[in-house]
């Protein structure tokens, strides 16, 4: 364990992106519209962040984007030609609109003002990117709404929302902030980030639809004194990660994280704590609902039982202070033994003998699954190389990017869920 200085601003507000693979995108091909909305200058960073990932991009732009960000910007970020007329003669059959969608992934519309949501929900088709949402066939199509609240909030624009849900598309946020406008409210655009997370789930197998999974992660940090407590490395990456593809997969994910510097994966509901018995008391209090339980978190093994109200001084000739110490709530183990338990997932962190210490950590905590792996070869870095633990023995995975690593652990599971009856 180490110990750690504390300070007045608390890691958990530092903005820390978790990095994705590079190929995430590979192979995908995205056609992405932008309509007139000041949000547009966002859509840069989003496409150059989805070519990072791997795909090929296909901008289509209304006549009023164009007001707000030029087509030469986007054709530079794209390295393709922008479309923004039906009657662009630059297809040979002159048909744009039908062209763009065939063999396409997904169509992403963002931002989606007021006004082009309603023309979508009725049908309506007098320019390139409405007719060719129109004659998209099965391509999924996907809405960021951008607009002010009041617009949003609106009955006729809920109206719409319902109707174009009702037709299979999906909406996109939007999330609530300050807006162009001088407001604050409902109606403002998700981040590139967000958009980018939000299109990587689409592509993501469901194989938690509809299931509940609280993760806890990161480290727990016990005081001994107002400004002084007891730690350890971990980054709380793993955990996030895990986060992040449970949500993917398409359940509803409560995060429980010790102090990180992580910002909160898109789309999860993060719950902050700071010491073991926090921790424990967060998982208690949200079990109840739950189908599965992962148990990412560096937890610390023991507490100072007596710290001290006021900070602990240094005194020349008195040596250091006598810590008394007691164990913290084993969470994972109270979590397995209590009547109609969740699935739960343990992680053991080794630095010898993982085979033989992961194994006899599952049967100790009672867990079905646990997942192990070597510290000194996943602290400090991106990549991971795990081992699954369970009754019939165990699975190594290859060495892999945390989140892909995740993402595998996450179909483990799936697979591993008890049927319904």
């Amino acid at each position: 364990m180490a110990i750690q200085q504390t300070h007045t601003d608390s890691l958990t507000h530092l903005p820390n992106r978790i990095p994705m693979s590079m190929s995430e995108l590979s192979g995908k091909r995205l056609v992405v519209g932008l309509t007139g909305g000041i949000a547009c200058y966002k859509m840069a960073e989003f496409i150059r962040r989805a070519q990072d990932a791997g795909a090929t991009i296909d901008v289509v732009m209304t006549e009023a984007a164009t007001r707000f960000i030029t087509p030469v910007t986007l054709q530079a970020l794209s390295g393709r030609p922008v479309w923004t007329s039906a009657w662009d003669d630059r297809a040979s059959n002159n048909m744009a609109h039908i062209n763009l969608t065939r063999g396409a992934d997904a169509i992403l519309v963002a931002p989606a003002t007021a006004d082009f949501m309603a023309r979508v929900a009725t049908g309506l088709a007098d320019d390139l990117l409405t007719t060719l949402c129109l004659a998209r066939g099965n391509c999924p199509l996907l809405l960021a709404p951008a607009m002010n609240r009041e617009m949003w909030e609106h009955p006729a624009t809920q109206r719409n929302v319902r109707q174009l849900a009702g037709d299979g598309l999906m909406l996109l946020g939007p999330a609530q902030g300050d807006q162009a406008c001088g407001e604050t409210g409902s109606g403002r655009m998700l981040e590139p980030d967000e958009l980018l997370a939000e299109v990587l789930a689409h592509f993501q197998p469901k194989v938690l639809a509809g299931k509940e999974v609280i993760v806890t992660a990161g480290p727990t940090s016990e005081p001994i004194d107002p400004v002084r407590v007891i730690t350890n490395r971990s980054s709380g990456k793993m955990g996030y990660m895990v986060a992040q593809a449970a949500h993917e997969a398409g359940a509803r994910v409560t995060l429980i994280s010790g102090p990180t510097a992580l910002a909160s994966p898109h789309g999860v509901t993060r719950i902050n704590v700071q010491t073991a018995s926090q921790m424990h008391k967060a998982v208690l209090a949200i079990l109840e609902t739950a189908d599965v339980f992962i148990s990412v978190a560096a937890v610390s093994d023991w507490r100072v039982a007596n710290p001290s109200d006021q900070k602990l001084k240094k005194t020349d000739g008195q040596g250091a202070p006598h810590l008394q110490f007691e164990p913290s709530p084993d969470i994972l183990a109270d979590v397995a033994a209590r009547p109609n338990a969740p699935y739960c997932v343990g992680f053991a962190a080794e630095t010898e003998r993982l085979h033989e210490n992961a194994a006899t950590k599952r049967e100790r905590k009672g867990v079905p699954l646990l997942v192990g792996n070597l510290v000194q070869e996943a602290m400090d870095r991106d990549d991971t190389q795990l081992v699954l633990f369970d009754a019939d023995g165990d699975q190594p995975l290859p060495r892999q990017s945390k989140r892909e690593a995740a993402q595998s652990l996450v179909a483990a599971i799936a697979c591993r869920l008890p049927s319904l009856p």
